[in-house]
């Protein structure tokens, strides 16, 4: 029997695809052992706090190991598959392989077929949409086991004393956040009948199918037990009262900044109703010019640049606060933020610069931010370095809100649902568009005169639109 060498082998780590992330899930693997792979093939899809992205493998060779399972949440540096890349013949299974080393070869060249996806540019991007299906297949590796607790969670959901068997050539078409609510759920996607178009699996899809599993009785009623928490989550007996769904991904990370920012920086927010009838006569304008063709004009292009001419107006909102050096840093650019609601939760990636785009550079980089968001492939670098944010409550119908700042800016400007409203126009009562905003502030940073100055000028150039010119 012939064994790999350790100079032969190459471990792949896990690495850190933001700025300071410790871990990052697995969410699935593209390979499996015996699969050659070639430098720059995506191998895997991992979840971090900020987004999910796709790994490439940096050399050629033959995978050997797949260190965890999917679902397994692993820490930063930590090796996540071994490959061999000596370029000879595949080593042999090791002993405690063996006597499956005849079904893998049998299998290979199926899993070749079923486990690759379709061809990936070779960097780091969002999950995207996907086109293959998510469901494992058995491994060849040792077998994995499942703590008791999930075991006894499983045996409750599928009414049996073992987990339900998938057909291999089931592929079922569901979106990841589908996949994900699935197998939260207990959910055998093979067993979910479509109702989406071009037989898509969708959320209701999933629900439906895991409300009667949850309603069969359990073979036995196992007592109380805190689930760890790698377990499947933790539904109520009967099913129907309550899910319990594990906290993790964006929607950890957003909740630890949240709490975070809320109980380290004094929050102020003031707000203001203004008449935005001439900003949305000049969206629509906008709209006929040739040089914003193909370009995304909508009233958030003009808020967004109201914002950015206010800042340059008052530059010391643009900081952020040093607690370890006790400094405050004042930028002298402007990462705008502008929060973006996605199926994995609320993100805010960054516009780099934006202080210095036009108006139409400005829209393009708008459209291109928020097509990218809800395609699901915003990058980590992204969402970094942002200094101030403007998140749209209005497209909800709500007037507006108390926007909880960003970790590490100064500002957050709420802007919310623009109605048409009777308001006193040039001394009579006309219906006017209207819309009111909020701003938040850091109290340590930006005091009452600084925060109001800002938000006025905000205000003033939605009003009178022509402001842009001058005072830009």
């Amino acid at each position: 029997m012939t064994t790999m060498t350790e100079a032969s082998v190459r471990e792949f780590k896990m690495p850190d695809v933001g700025e300071g992330l410790t871990e990052a899930e697995i969410l699935k693997w593209y390979v499996q052992p015996g699969d050659t792979v070639t430098d720059g093939q995506v191998v895997c899809e991992v979840e971090t706090a900020k987004a999910a992205v796709e790994l490439p493998i940096p050399y050629d060779g033959v995978v050997r190991e797949l260190r965890f399972p999917e679902g397994t949440t692993v820490d930063v540096g930590t090796a996540i598959i071994a490959v061999d890349v000596s370029g000879g013949a595949p080593a042999e299974a090791p002993a405690e392989q063996a006597q499956a080393a005849p079904a893998a070869a049998a299998e290979s060249v199926k899993a070749e077929e079923e486990a690759k996806p379709p061809a990936r540019q070779p960097v780091l991007v969002g999950y995207g949409v996907a086109t293959t299906s998510t469901k494992r297949r058995p491994r060849k590796g040792p077998e994995v086991k499942v703590p008791a607790a999930a075991q006894a969670v499983q045996t409750e959901l599928n009414g049996h004393g073992a987990p339900a068997a998938v057909p291999a050539e089931s592929r079922p078409l569901a979106k990841p956040p589908v996949r994900k609510l699935a197998k939260d759920l207990g959910v055998d996607l093979a067993t979910v009948t479509p109702s989406g178009p071009d037989g898509v699996i969708t959320r209701e899809d999933v629900h439906a199918a895991a409300a009667p599993k949850a309603a069969e009785p359990a073979v036995t009623a196992p007592a109380p037990v805190a689930a760890p928490a790698a377990a499947a989550p933790v539904v109520s007996h009967d099913g129907a009262r309550e899910t319990r769904i594990p906290v993790k991904g964006v929607r950890k990370a957003t909740a630890q900044a949240m709490i975070g920012s809320a109980f380290t920086a004094p929050h102020v927010t003031e707000f203001v109703t203004v008449d935005v009838t001439r900003t949305m006569k000049l969206v629509e304008e906008l709209k006929q010019d040739k040089e914003f063709q193909g370009l995304r004009v909508n009233p958030l292009l003009l808020i967004a640049k109201a914002l950015l001419v206010a800042i340059k107006r008052n530059p010391d909102i643009n900081a952020s606060w040093d607690e370890a050096n006790q400094e405050i840093v004042l930028k002298h650019y402007v990462n705008l933020g502008i929060a973006a609601a996605t199926p994995r939760g609320l993100i805010v990636p960054n516009i780099k610069d934006a202080h210095d785009k036009t108006l139409p550079q400005l829209a393009e980089s708008l459209g291109e931010l928020v097509g990218t968001a809800r395609e699901g492939r915003t990058s980590p670098a992204a969402m970094q370095g942002g200094t101030a944010t403007i998140t749209n409550v209005g497209v909800f119908g709500v007037d507006t809100g108390t926007p909880i700042l960003n970790p590490g800016e100064s500002a957050i400007l709420a802007v919310g649902a623009i109605k048409l409203q009777p308001w006193v126009h040039k001394g009579k009562v006309k219906p006017r568009q209207v819309t009111t905003l909020a701003l938040s502030f850091d109290h340590r940073l930006v005091d009452g005169e600084l925060g109001s100055k800002v938000l006025a000028d905000v205000a003033a150039i939605l009003e009178q639109p022509k402001r842009l010119i001058s005072w830009a």
